[in-house]
């Protein structure tokens, strides 16, 4: 029989179960259907935007300073060991193509190419020992968007998507700002939702073209607003009778709430994506203050400044209209003269107007989070497939380096102004090889942050569960608050 100070006890502590149940319950809801109904732990964020590097940027010439290359440039590169090029990258060691100096007060050194970000690094954790797989561009870009380096498999926006649902019924849950040029390696299927819902895939929106979504609205001569509604409501009831026959068929659902989706987004993804209301402050801080300029045939600042800076203005206000995953991507597949990271023949050339225009959008992204009091509960993701060596190709390139590069964290629960497990004194592998931080690492912090526990979000597919992480991940807590 239960005294009176053990029932309270006992009492106080269901009701602390179920608050936090509850609370749990409600961090989860969404505006559609979601795979985790209850969040598996309290979240500290509640949406990701990622911005991915296409063609792998040089951790050397951007955030993973090394004064060994400084003193030793030009000189013969001794790696002490066997190394395995992806080309014909073991020329001279070469020094960073771009000055390095100290920012905040943790006193970070990062390089002149991206010294926008400088006054956000105490807000950024950097992840020095991330290594790869593989220095093929393809799967390594698979590795880093979907957890896998081969095809068919769901993007992590996909699996966020799946799991967690829309907060906003009039937009995406996943949203892909490709480059302005094309698509990076792999195109597509690195959003794909694979065999995952259908309605959990990216969403690509090409905000400089005079269509930015493809199929949402008619573009014929011959169709108007009266017959495209027409057109949209005999669809919606024949795709109902298919339905009603196959009730197992969940593709066919996935489906139609896509068309319900784009119905609702003629409306609302105009609104989402016009910068016209933006005040003037805000534009210049993510230098759209040039909209509209004609620019060099050769790659340049300037317009990468306005491509990146309008996509990274275009996330801030997806993400602060309900979308959960904004994936915005610089750099397009293997094209001449370079439009991408992949500096094989002139690193200084190809990598100054991508990262300074890269780092005038990130650090306007994360000032502005920062004032609308978002933040706090958005991550900021920083990725490329793999990096680059510490050796020479040509005379001013630099080969692939899968073995070890910089990723970059921030906001939503990440602690701020850390540089987590260092490379060795070349960057050309972690300092200690044992304990590597691997992109299995990484999905399966952010998941974390997002109330899941990577080993329990897991599809059955092929007899096997899947899941982000396949058999791996380890939440790096010690970057976490």
């Amino acid at each position: 029989m239960l005294n009176r100070r053990d029932f309270l006890t006992q009492s106080s502590l269901g009701l602390s179960s179920l608050a936090l149940a509850m609370l749990l319950r409600e961090e989860s809801a969404g505006s559609s259907p979601r795979a985790i109904e209850v969040l598996h732990h309290p979240p500290k964020a509640k949406r990701v935007v990622q911005l991915f590097m296409a063609g792998a940027a040089s951790h050397l010439d951007l955030w993973d300073h090394k004064p060994y290359l400084e003193k030793h440039h030009g000189k013969k590169s001794d790696f002490g060991e066997h190394v395995e090029a992806f080309q014909n990258g073991l020329g001279p060691w070469l020094k960073p193509q771009f000055e390095f100096k100290p920012y905040g007060h943790s006193q970070k050194m990062i390089s002149e190419a991206v010294q926008p970000l400088g006054r956000h690094v105490d807000d950024i954790t950097f992840i020095h020992n991330m290594v790869g797989k593989t220095g093929v561009h393809s799967q390594a870009t698979y590795l880093q968007a979907t957890g896998f380096q081969r095809p068919g498999f769901p993007g992590m926006g996909s699996w966020i998507s799946y799991a967690l649902g829309s907060i906003n019924e009039n937009l995406p849950t996943f949203v892909v700002l490709p480059d302005h040029r094309g698509f990076a390696s792999n195109g597509p299927k690195n959003w794909g939702a694979a065999f995952l819902p259908a309605s959990s895939q990216g969403t690509a929106i090409f905000p400089q073209r005079e269509n930015p979504i493809e199929d949402l609205h008619a573009r014929a001569d011959f169709v108007n607003s009266t017959s495209d509604r027409e057109g949209l409501n005999l669809l919606n009831r024949l795709n109902r009778n298919y339905q009603e026959e196959r009730p197992q068929d969940s593709r066919l659902q996935a489906r139609i709430r896509s068309y319900e989706l784009a119905a609702r987004m003629q409306l609302s993804a105009p609104e989402a994506l016009d910068l016209s209301k933006e005040p003037k402050h805000i534009l210049k801080l993510y230098g759209l203050d040039r909209m509209g300029s004609k620019y060099s045939k050769d790659i340049n600042i300037p317009e990468e400044t306005e491509y990146f800076g309008r996509k990274c203005l275009i996330a801030r206000r997806l993400l602060e209209r309900g979308v959960r995953f904004v994936q915005v991507w610089s750099g397009n597949d293997n094209s001449f003269p370079r439009r991408n990271w992949d500096s094989h023949e002139n690193l200084k050339r190809d990598h100054g107007p991508l990262a300074r225009g890269m780092a005038v959008g990130a650090a306007a992204l994360i000032e502005d989070l920062k004032q609308r009091g978002m933040l706090d509960d958005t991550i900021v993701l920083w990725t490329t497939e793999f990096g680059r060596m510490p050796s020479s190709q040509g005379s001013t390139g630099r080969d692939h380096n899968p073995y070890v590069f910089t990723n970059w964290l921030c906001g939503g629960g990440v602690q701020g102004g850390l540089s987590y497990g260092p490379s060795d004194e070349w960057g050309y592998k972690p300092l200690d090889r044992s304990n590597p931080t691997q992109v299995y690492d990484v999905h399966a912090t952010i998941l974390h942050l997002l109330g899941i526990d990577h080993t329990r979000l897991t599809v059955r597919h092929n007899g096997i569960d899947r899941r982000l992480t396949d058999v791996h991940g380890h939440v790096l807590n010690d970057i976490l608050t």
